[in-house]
């Protein structure tokens, strides 16, 4: 097994180069907002504006008002959203109105959902690590949390194309639902194709209405510079690593650090590293500030696509909101399918990486094949190694975050925040080895797996 030193350098070799749920946020929160329609926006004009007076008098009055955010930050995320969706919706009736039914109200809908909001609630919470209660920052950091929701809402409708996921959050995935409103009408096989392209157009709008609400947000000249530059390499990278993970379909890359660097531009970065720099560089932290919470995000992130790569395996979907064993069906080369056959190989099991042959990428995928992965991934110890390497990494990630210097009324949250997202097992030693493994894989070559960690 290789050291913590060597696990980091791991991490930042890669870093060079699935919306899951989390565990209990830091703080009671109220449920995110439900399926209702936005409120006309008030305020003046017609132009949005009306939904940054809403949100900035909400925190006009002074650091009380940010501190009684802090109780539900989803809450809070979501009536600001309520807000500025109000506003798209009757600009989207104006070019259309059947445009405005099927597509904008589906994608205003699905926002307004929402899930854990954890994207936003490491905004918010940067924000108040690094700037404590002043209202201007608070206020800014809430859109930029919204827009974060916008974005996510773009990369789970099309994710769900591209993965052919059927379930979405418990419901029906935004192309599902609007396959099926047609199938009646002209076949299954051309729904399906009309619900997958109006899908693609749906996350395009989602994209869209997030620009606009970066663009629209009121910032100081040297902070608008360092937002807009971060949101900009959010979004390619967000890109390059959904890219990449599509690619891993047909080449099945076998290098476990090659699949670290895809999970780290597909989700690391997105879910977690860029969210705390957008909020930070909200607050005008200092340079200092900054890369110590980059750093510690880099390996929460990576922890938190890890955690993601064994709940699609091994979680309930119940808590999950999707259909169990969906990266298995795609053909998806996770560190988690990476490092179970590496460990095979090295040990020679055949048996086991007949079974990762045969299933992997199979449609069809059935329970029985289900259960058959799982016992590999149990059996060659790569479940286990994949624990343990959460838990280093989250650790990781904590000692660069206690290294910040931040408001203390921030950081207490944001590290819970942390700790949470990253799905390690709380109560455990992070710098204790996995179990001990048993027959073949006990003698198995050392750094088969990517530093086994």
């Amino acid at each position: 097994m290789a050291n913590t030193e060597t696990t980091e350098e791991t991490v930042r070799r890669a870093t060079d180069a699935k919306d899951h749920a989390a565990t209990a946020p830091p703080r009671p929160v109220a449920a995110a907002p439900g399926a209702s329609f936005p409120h006309t926006p008030t305020g003046e004009g017609q132009d949005g504006t009306g939904a940054w007076t809403a949100m900035s008098g909400l925190l006009s009055a002074g650091p009380a008002d940010v501190r009684a955010v802090d109780a539900d930050v989803p809450g809070a995320v979501g009536r600001m959203l309520d807000h500025m969706l109000a506003e798209r919706l009757r600009r989207a009736r104006l070019a259309d109105p059947r445009f405005a039914e099927e597509l904008a109200e589906r994608v205003t809908r699905f926002t307004l959902q929402g899930g854990k909001r954890t994207r936003a609630q490491l905004v918010w919470w940067a924000s108040r690590a690094c700037a404590g209660g002043d209202p201007a920052s608070a206020a800014a950091a809430l859109r930029i949390a919204g827009a974060l929701e916008l974005l996510q809402t773009c990369a789970l409708v099309h994710d769900d194309v591209m993965d052919r996921a059927a379930l979405r959050r418990g419901r029906p995935a935004l192309h599902a639902e609007l396959a099926g409103k047609y199938a009646g009408q002209v076949g299954q096989e051309r729904a399906g194709r009309f619900g997958q392209a109006a899908a693609v157009l749906a996350g395009d709008l989602a994209l869209a209405w997030a620009d606009d609400l970066v663009a629209e947000t009121p910032l100081a000249p040297r902070v608008q510079v360092a937002v807009r530059r971060l949101w900009s390499d959010l979004r390619t990278e967000m890109v390059a690593g959904q890219y990449l993970d599509v690619e891993g379909t047909v080449t099945a890359p076998r290098s476990p650090l090659r699949v670290l660097r895809a999970a780290r531009l597909k989700s690391a970065l997105y879910s977690v590293e860029r969210p705390l720099a957008l909020g930070a560089a909200v607050a005008g932290a200092d340079e200092a500030t900054l890369r110590r919470l980059c750093d510690a995000g880099r390996f929460v992130g990576m922890a938190f696509q890890l955690r993601d790569d064994l709940d699609d395996v091994f979680g309930n979907p119940r808590q999950t909101g999707k259909t169990c064993g969906g990266d298995i069906r795609e053909g998806k080369q996770t560190y988690l399918v990476a490092a179970a056959r590496a460990r095979a190989e090295a040990a020679g099991d055949g048996a086991a990486t007949a079974v990762l042959d045969r299933w992997l990428g199979d449609a069809e995928l059935t329970e029985r094949g289900l259960a058959e992965v799982r016992d590999v991934l149990v059996a060659t110890g790569a479940r286990a190694t994949v624990e343990a390497k959460i838990d280093r990494l989250a650790a990781q990630g904590l000692r660069h975050f206690d290294g910040a210097r931040l408001e203390e009324e921030g950081a207490g949250p944001l590290r819970a925040l942390l700790l949470a997202a990253a799905g390690a097992r709380l109560g455990r030693d992070a710098a204790a080895p996995p179990p001990p493994e048993h027959g073949r894989y006990a003698t198995r070559a050392r750094g088969s797996a990517g530093g086994g960690r």
